[in-house]
């Protein structure tokens, strides 16, 4: 099922050169954040507090949003010049207003542009600046743990012990935040070592006492008193029963963090605010069997107005993505069809027919290379998928020599789903999944894709013929028919949900921080 990848931004707002509304004074400056509900309807989300007599002010209120990577957040900065003590903003002076997406700001970390009175007519020289911030402590517990001659439990054998760790809660109640695998029948055991979020461990409070639990039936406390390294540290497990029977007990085995260490867990928005690309590319398949494109009932047919589900796919994924590629360059490619001048079937060709720069300007330019190409080529086959993913792992494997985390791909493969080379093409997708780079693939028409979402893998790990698993879930399959009626944000959301988790797995598969990382939590 599709990841829900959501964090809080915070931004923090400044302008300069703004427009004197005041007679014999300077305008009383505030910022109002609304965000777009659709249909050019716009919702407050906050505002900032007023700052006296300044032309050039800094806000001391940030402004906080919930950021989604899977949609186009459109948001609307409005500066006023407040003279009264209403909330309602129609009786101030406005001063100018910005508009742009959330995407467009995390994208870039800070950026600076001219205020607007309204389309094309500028405020004065009046600028805003927008810096956005993670709003977290990124910190996880990572800790190696094993125990020492544990009591026997089991009547006829050795225990299965386990660990189970618990924060207190504000009540005084101890809450579950993590339990390792059990071990069978073993008095001496050595769990593997494990990650959590310091929030999930202790609410981000290192005094907070934990209590730990062997099975069902010992338990031992231990503070974090603020140390961070618990390398090495012995407790004892005290069975309360045990105790209160035996003067002479003294354990019920003995516990010893092997390992335990603080260590930064980058998110999604560390890598995209710390400077890491996410490149876009398109694969469109022109096989036979979606018809022929002068006939009505062909899914790469043109409706009057001039769409199909093709191209409504690529408008709804590649929006999204475009915010996070600052080049805007997309390279797009057909597969499957007869191609000019000598009519071969090529199972990669640039939309634009230009090998050397398959490149195309914004989604925008996407959709009109698709339209002057469709009059051109000749629908054939077979469907092969594995040439476009490995077009696009020699290149993810190149930025992969990077010792950085600056580039990473998303393969959009649109399709009517009848695929010839699926054994290539889980080798392709086993090898691409150790390589900075996820594939969606966007089913279109009616076919059973039981192939594609054979290659989805959400059922079990894809492997290779061969038997090589997946290093990690890349692909994300749906079908088109499904959002037809649905709004035409709802595809995208869909596909783009899993991405940021993809991305962020690569990145700690590979061990690497991000190109700029955040300031460390004091």
């Amino acid at each position: 099922m599709a990841a829900h990848c959501v964090s809080k931004v915070e931004l923090s707002i400044s302008c300069s050169n703004l427009l004197d509304k005041d007679v014999g004074s300077k305008s009383d400056p505030l910022c109002v954040l609304l965000q777009s509900v659709g249909d050019d309807k716009w919702s407050e989300v906050e505002r900032t507090e007023r700052v006296k007599n300044c032309q050039d002010p800094e806000f001391s209120t940030k402004l906080h949003i919930d950021y989604h990577f899977e949609k186009v957040q459109k948001l609307k900065f409005g500066v006023y010049d407040i003279d009264n003590k209403s909330v309602d903003l129609k009786d101030d002076d406005f001063l100018g207003g910005f508009e742009c997406t959330l995407g467009q700001i995390v994208s870039s970390r800070k950026i600076t542009r001219p205020l607007q009175l309204k389309a094309a007519k500028p405020a004065g020289k009046g600028t805003i600046t927008i810096t956005a911030e993670e709003v977290k402590d990124n910190r996880a517990v990572v800790m190696e743990v094993e125990a020492k001659n544990l009591d026997k439990k089991d009547m006829f054998g050795k225990s299965d012990p386990f660990l189970e760790f618990f924060k207190q809660e504000e009540d005084g109640k101890w809450q579950l935040v993590h339990r390792t695998e059990v071990i069978k029948n073993n008095l001496n055991p050595s769990w593997k070592k494990f990650m959590v979020s310091l929030h999930t461990f202790c609410s981000g409070d290192l005094n907070k006492p934990i209590k730990v639990s062997k099975g069902f039936y010992v338990q031992s406390d231990v503070n974090f008193d603020g140390s961070n390294d618990l390398t090495g540290v012995e407790f004892d497990c005290i069975h309360p029963e045990k105790q209160k029977k035996k003067k002479s007990y003294k354990n019920s085995g003995v516990i010893r963090i092997k390992y335990c260490k603080l260590e930064a867990q980058y998110s999604f928005l560390d890598y995209v605010m710390g400077g890491c690309q996410i490149n876009f590319t398109v694969g469109i398949d022109f096989t036979g069997s979606n018809g022929d494109p002068r006939s009505p009932d062909s899914l790469h047919y043109l409706s009057p107005n001039g769409v199909n589900q093709y191209l409504s796919a690529i408008w709804s994924v590649g929006q999204v993505v475009q915010d996070y590629d600052t080049d805007k360059l997309f390279p797009a490619f057909g597969f499957g069809a007869q191609v000019p001048p000598n009519f071969q079937v090529s199972h990669e060709f640039p939309l634009n027919f230009n090998p050397n720069s398959p490149y195309c300007q914004g989604v925008q330019g996407i959709v009109d290379a698709y339209r002057m190409v469709l009059p051109q080529i000749r629908l054939y086959g077979p469907t092969n998928f594995s040439p476009i993913i490995n077009h696009v792992t020699r290149i993810a494997s190149g930025a992969a020599q990077q010792p950085n985390a600056a580039q990473y791909f998303v393969l959009l493969i649109i399709t009517d789903g009848e695929i010839t080379d699926l054994d290539q093409t889980r080798q392709s997708i086993v090898n691409s999944s150790k390589l900075p780079m996820s594939i969606i693939i966007v089913g279109v028409g009616e076919a059973d894709f039981k192939a594609m979402e054979f290659l989805d893998g959400d059922n079990g790990v894809l492997k290779s013929v061969t038997g090589e698993p997946v290093a990690r879930d890349i692909v994300q399959f749906v079908p088109f028919k499904q959002f037809a009626s649905a709004p035409k944000e709802a595809l995208a959301q869909s596909v783009l949900a899993e991405v940021p988790n993809q991305l962020v797995s690569y990145f700690k598969m590979r061990n690497m921080a991000p190109v700029n990382p955040p300031s460390p939590v004091k």
